[in-house]
């Protein structure tokens, strides 16, 4: 017998108790300020139908860039790779029943076949945040102050990162964030934004992708044939922001 191997899978990682340490800071630092934001914590399996990312994410990322397969019952299926379209799937499940407006957030694994490198795996958590149901400004500055909120709680100065935007007025965000920096050329993968999108990026070029990233994407739920509702989200990533406090030296890194 060929001796096995005992390494990981390709793209994924172990965390053995000093790496959960580091998990354990950077979800509970999560949790913390987005309920200290108002925002309550749901979740959902890893599998969902492969439709539901072909309808919105696009055909790449399902084609090229998602485990998928089918089950015993001949069904595509497909590891999350994203969990805006699950959120919209729950939405509009209960849309009648809800009270809006909602804040939700989750800390999903997320799965996405491609080239590991640094900052990015086959594998990783991230928190998501999402506002539904405000529209326009006063949605768009209450996503962005959050997410700048996360940065100032892991101990980072403004100068460490900036967040990047695009689609908007950057004047009507002033106040926000003094970090805040107009990027014409910003564009977010998926398809279904609507207006404003943004990334935040660590100013260490050690580091070079984004942290975290987002949008309005108010049609979403269209798929579903509801009625569209405005809504605006982010996430998070735990690998970039592992490196982005190991590079600044912040949380667990500071000794």
């Amino acid at each position: 017998m060929a001796k096995l191997s005992t390494d990981p899978y390709k793209g994924v990682r172990d965390f053995y108790p000093e790496d959960m340490a580091i998990q354990n800071y950077i979800f509970d630092t999560w949790k913390k300020v987005v309920e200290k934001f108002g925002y309550e914590e749901y979740s959902a399996s890893i599998l969902e139908p492969t439709e539901l990312y072909m309808e919105k994410s696009g055909s790449e990322i399902v084609g090229e860039q998602t485990f998928t397969f089918k089950d015993r019952g001949e069904r595509s299926v497909t590891l999350r790779p994203e969990m805006t379209p699950t959120l919209a799937r729950m939405v509009a499940a209960k849309r009648r029943e809800l009270k809006f407006p909602l804040r939700w957030y989750s800390i999903p694994n997320i799965f996405r076949y491609e080239r590991p490198q640094r900052g990015r795996r086959r594998e990783h958590w991230q928190l998501n945040a999402d506002l539904l149901g405000v529209a326009g400004l006063e949605g768009d500055r209450e996503i962005i102050s959050l997410a700048y909120a996360i940065m100032k709680e892991f101990g980072a100065k403004d100068g460490d990162f900036e967040i990047r935007v695009n689609n908007c007025n950057i004047k009507d965000l002033k106040g926000v964030a003094p970090n805040l920096v107009y990027d014409e050329s910003l564009l977010r993968g998926q398809t279904y934004y609507t207006g404003i999108v943004f990334e935040i990026f660590d100013t260490n070029k050690e580091n070079l992708r984004a942290i975290a990233g987002g949008g309005r994407y108010d049609n979403l739920l269209e798929m579903f044939e509801v009625a569209p509702l405005p809504a605006i989200g982010f996430a998070c990533g735990d690998i970039t922001t592992k490196d982005f406090l190991e590079t600044h030296q912040l949380g667990p890194y500071n000794k």
